[in-house]
């Protein structure tokens, strides 16, 4: 009988294999599933995949920083997301959490910690690493920033990720699916939701956020 199912997102095959590995053997009757970037993960999700946990790491292919962590919590908010990351920044921490993460390891934790982090997520709790202070807020200009990349439809969180890749319009509209009308619909819609005047600026906005290094997006 399985017990849960987990996906570790990850583009590093060697830290999902080993974190699967740690996890399988505390975790009895557990399927472990592993997902090298973004695209992988929504199309498994899109195929029916029930996950009761993801672990995701905040920067790879298909997503950058926090803009991942929002999508996800937008477009499957009933499936608990664990931040699994080499950055330990309280900074970083905090934010994660505003943005609806379950919980937050740095990937520097020992194994049995990460064990405990998981197990404590699965059992509906919320977990950070101890230590870390997160009860200061955050600056006013970031918290608003955050509050309008949560008001971003799932869509158009993926449009915006594609954007910092430094995609054109034409491209992601293949990417999607759609027309290229609407995904400037999409872009239009995303400035004026972020008040910003251009992609350029929606990508600097959202990398003052995460302190990811997005690629510079065309004009």
């Amino acid at each position: 009988m399985l017990t849960y199912r987990i996906v570790i997102v990850d583009d590093h095959p060697l830290f999902r294999g080993a974190l699967r590995q740690a996890l399988s053997a505390t975790l009895e009757n557990s399927e472990i599933v592993e997902a090298g970037s973004m695209d992988e993960l929504t199309a498994r999700l899109a195929d029916g995949l029930e996950v009761d946990l993801i672990l995701l790491d905040l920067t790879m292919p298909g997503v950058q920083g926090l803009s991942g962590l929002v999508f996800l919590r937008g477009q499957h908010p009933e499936i608990p997301v664990m931040v699994v990351s080499a950055n330990d920044d309280p900074v970083t921490i905090r934010r994660c959490m505003d943005c609806g993460a379950s919980g937050f390891v740095p990937k520097s934790q020992p194994v049995d910690d990460i064990r405990g982090a998981v197990r404590s997520v699965l059992d509906g709790d919320v977990w950070t690493p101890p230590g870390v202070d997160l009860s200061s807020s955050g600056d006013t200009e970031t918290s608003a920033l955050l509050s309008r990349l949560s008001s971003l439809t799932p869509q158009q969180i993926r449009v915006l990720m594609m954007l910092g890749e430094g995609l054109l319009n034409k491209q992601i509209a293949y990417k999607l699916g759609v027309s290229e009308a609407t995904i400037k619909a999409h872009v239009s819609a995303i400035l004026q939701k972020l008040g910003v005047d251009s992609r350029t600026q929606a990508v600097i906005a959202v990398n003052k956020i995460d302190g990811t290094s997005w690629q510079k997006a065309v004009e």
